[in-house]
């Protein structure tokens, strides 16, 4: 792979505020690679409304020059079922773009569309690597240490106990590409820490881990672990592992509001903002959600990267960097070896 020239697929039409913050976002995101290195070529193949798009894009004269307008008759609602959005997905903007991928015309695709449509989409074009049966959504949170590698975000609400092992194995290498770590601490989310806690799917999906020498599981982790920094990687189901994401979003905005009304309650704590400023700036930016958006469905033969549907246009920028970086690096070249590796001494 030309690591100084990566293509991105977008799904224009995909996220609430689709298109004009997406294409702000891909703006951004250029730009923002034209101040790293000049000689990076970062290109966009653009798939919506070409009408919608070519007004939006015509004003921005370097994004214009870098992006490849192809029109789709329709989107993927966002309350449309994975079923019908696969079934007509030939002339979608979330399926033109991830068929894109498939072609070999783009190394990744960005979508802030529908999740469930995304995955199943993307999972019946692009296919699963061998030995994973779902693919799941694995980002990165930050902790009060270090960042921490998370899955299943959202994709897959109810799993079975082989589904949690397959996802510890991505989650590890996942971990190995993204953190540098040699042989990262996986923990399990659960209702707590004792091996007695949690129903039977979880316990099982443990003792299997626990057996298993070349995986470095740490048992049972509880909610507040994670921000702790106690495990490099957090394997859940998809729905508790939402949960989770969506709460510590949450907290992290509730934090910022009840400080803003701290420093605006009198002149002594304005004065004491002001001093602060800096530094509070810092502080927010380090857990701001936008920095950490786009994750990666992995587990498929192909990059695809989710951005919140609620994304802004910074977000959105952060979702397509992280489909850049994930190209560069050959990330799922490197994905498959570690999974091929820990799947013939675990013989799953």
């Amino acid at each position: 792979m030309n690591n100084k020239r990566i293509v991105v697929a977008l799904d224009a039409m995909g996220g609430d505020y689709a298109p004009s913050v997406v294409i702000d976002g891909a703006y951004i995101a250029l730009l923002n690679y034209k101040k790293k290195d000049p000689n990076f070529l970062l290109e966009y193949l653009i798939f919506g409304d070409s009408d919608l798009l070519t007004a939006l894009v015509d004003k921005i004269p370097l994004l214009k020059s870098s992006s490849t307008i192809v029109h789709s008759e329709h989107k993927v609602a966002a309350d449309d079922r994975p079923s019908y959005a696969l079934r007509n997905s030939k002339k979608t903007s979330m399926g033109m773009a991830i068929e894109s991928v498939k072609q070999q015309q783009a190394h990744a695709v960005v979508s802030s569309g529908n999740t469930g449509a995304l995955m199943a989409i993307s999972k019946v074009s692009l296919r699963t690597l061998s030995g994973i049966s779902r693919p799941a959504i694995v980002g990165l949170l930050p902790t009060i240490n270090h960042k921490v590698v998370a899955l299943d975000l959202g994709a897959n609400a109810e799993c079975e106990s082989s589904n949690l092992v397959q996802f510890a194995i991505m989650g590890d290498a996942f971990a190995k590409v993204m953190l540098g770590k040699d042989k990262p601490i996986i923990g399990m989310l659960n209702i707590g820490s004792e091996d007695i806690k949690g129903n039977d799917v979880i316990k099982s999906a443990a003792q299997v881990l626990l057996n298993q020498e070349c995986l470095n599981f740490y048992g049972f982790i509880e909610a507040d672990d994670i921000t702790k920094g106690v495990v490099d990687v957090v394997v859940a189901d998809g729905f508790s592992g939402n949960v989770a994401i969506k709460m510590a979003e949450g907290t992290a905005h509730l934090c910022r509001k009840i400080l803003e009304r701290a420093f605006k309650s009198s002149v002594f704590a304005k004065i004491g903002y002001l001093l602060a400023k800096s530094s509070l700036k810092s502080a927010f930016k380090s857990i701001d959600g936008r920095y950490y958006n786009g994750a990666m469905l992995i587990g498929l033969n192909g990059v695809v990267v989710k951005s919140h549907g609620g994304a802004d246009k910074v977000a959105f920028a952060n979702a397509v960097e992280t489909a850049v970086e994930l190209s560069k690096h050959n990330i799922n070249h490197k994905i498959i070896q570690e999974i091929s590796l820990l799947q013939q001494h675990m013989s799953l």
